[in-house]
């Protein structure tokens, strides 16, 4: 037997490249700076409280069909809570609801649509105009948007003022991490092709009901149980490379010798990793520092009296997009969690700065908040949360496996949200990534999704026959 498989990164990305190897009976070296596992989407011990905190809150939805199949192999999909209604704040009355009928789709968001409050006739007619828009488009459709932004969409089908700041930017906002304007219109067409139109399931939301560290606990028994190795607080610092092949893996404990390498890091993290002669001969590897990055801000607060009723709420045109409703801390305390994606102006912001405005929204979107404050509080923020998915972003994201005409290193695999999946920057996509690059290294195509992945969720005949 030769060297194994060395994985750099343990976020998703990585943990799914090596769940699916190790299943497939290759012998896998999974490298992870940290002590714990899950990357970005994952939980740390707050040292004021002693609670376990998330990074940021992850959601799911039913269209995360890798994602759930990788819950599934790690056994935690029972972990998972779904909410088929989403509740959009309109105060001073109840939140409005959105929930799937029994209608087909793509009509089946479309009597609660009508009965949402906080838009008006013009804003729902401007928003269906433009659902119709993205029927009829379809995958190829999609595909000739690339590269402009999708904010230019919605000024071609006319969209009204409060229709683009209240519908539109806070589902953008969410699933991109960056408003219209800066978004490609390939991505966010997709979020709602894919996991609004097509099928009543795909919009389903799925929120885990424990700490996300949680989620990956069994993975490493997972992975060890079937032959594969952990090796947690290890910083990979270079990848040796002799011209050819990538020999291993150096790092600050040595070298770790590799019959082939997955490096499953952020786009800037992976280029301090290859030497000059290695990006030279690999043409995934030439524009890493192309890649730019959007943050995400999530706040924690604890109240002493219960201030939401809903488990989650979405604030339209508010600076905070959602709150959620997580389980009582240690001492009984309700705690909300906000989240504020695209949050580039919050950054600079010290935390103090940082609840008084969210607590600005709080108080706007949950009556029984009003008077009251936090009895604690802690901001994350992260600053290099996801990639920019701007205009022009797919030019700039590798495959899985070096290109077969341009040429590359043959056994350096990419893995990661920011990686070729044609998905947005999302757990799924991290997975898909990881999925692709297990494939390649097994000499599968790699870059077909019947090759690799689980398959989507098959769209609804109504909406296929009208084009989705």
């Amino acid at each position: 037997m030769g060297p194994p498989i060395v994985i750099v990164g343990g976020g998703l990305a990585g943990l799914a490249a090596a769940v699916r190897l190790t299943e497939a009976g290759r012998e896998v070296v999974l490298i992870e700076s940290k002590r714990k596992l899950g990357g970005r989407a994952t939980s740390f011990v707050d040292p004021r409280s002693g609670e376990t905190l998330d990074n940021c809150q992850h959601v799911l939805m039913g269209s995360c069909t890798n994602l759930l199949d990788l819950y599934g192999r790690l056994g935690v999909l029972d972990l998972i809570e779904w909410h088929r209604t989403i509740w959009w704040a309109n105060p001073p009355g109840d939140p409005d609801e959105m929930t799937p009928s029994s209608l087909p789709a793509p009509a089946h968001f479309a009597g609660s649509f009508l009965r949402m409050r906080f838009l008006g006739l013009e804003d729902k007619r401007a928003v269906a105009r433009a659902m119709w828009r993205l029927i009829r488009l379809g995958r190829e459709g999609r595909e000739r948007w690339k590269g402009q932004s999708f904010g230019r969409f919605l000024e071609e089908t006319r969209q009204t003022e409060r229709a683009r700041s209240h519908f539109w930017e806070p589902v953008i906002i969410s699933a991109c991490n960056m408003p219209c304007a800066r978004t490609d219109a390939s991505l966010a067409m997709y979020v709602f092709q894919a996991g609004f139109l097509q099928d009543s399931w795909s919009p389903v939301m799925g929120l885990s009901m424990r700490p996300l560290v949680e989620l990956y606990d069994p993975a490493q028994q997972f992975i060890e149980s079937r032959g594969g190795a952990m090796r947690l607080g290890v910083s990979a610092m270079s990848l040796s490379f002799d011209g050819t092949r990538v020999r291993g893996v150096v790092t600050d404990e040595g070298m770790v010798e590799a019959s082939a390498v997955i490096t499953a890091v952020p786009p800037d993290r992976l280029a301090k990793l290859c030497s000059g002669t290695l990006t030279s001969a690999d043409v995934r590897l030439g524009r890493l520092d192309e890649i730019a990055f959007s943050p995400i801000l999530g706040v924690h607060l604890a109240f002493d009296a219960p201030i939401m009723e809903t488990p989650h709420l979405v604030l339209p045109g508010r600076d905070t997009q959602w709150l959620f409703r997580k389980e009582r801390d240690a001492q009984g305390r309700h705690r909300v969690h906000a989240v504020i994606s695209a949050a580039d102006s919050w950054m600079d912001l010290d935390e103090r700065a940082i609840v008084d405005r969210v607590m600005h929204d709080v108080h706007w979107a949950l009556p029984r908040a009003r008077g009251l404050q936090p009895v604690a509080f802690r901001a994350v923020k992260e600053k290099r949360a996801t990639f920019a998915g701007v205009p022009g972003i797919d030019a700039l994201r590798p495959k899985a496996k070096r290109d077969g005409v341009r040429g590359g290193v043959e056994n350096l695999f990419l893995a990661g949200d920011w990686c070729a999946t044609g998905w947005p920057a999302t757990m799924e996509g991290a997975v898909r990534s990881g999925y692709l690059a297990s494939a390649a290294v097994c000499g599968r195509s790699g870059d077909r999704c019947e090759d690799a992945l689980v398959p989507d969720v098959p769209a609804a005949p109504l909406s296929r026959w009208l084009g989705l």
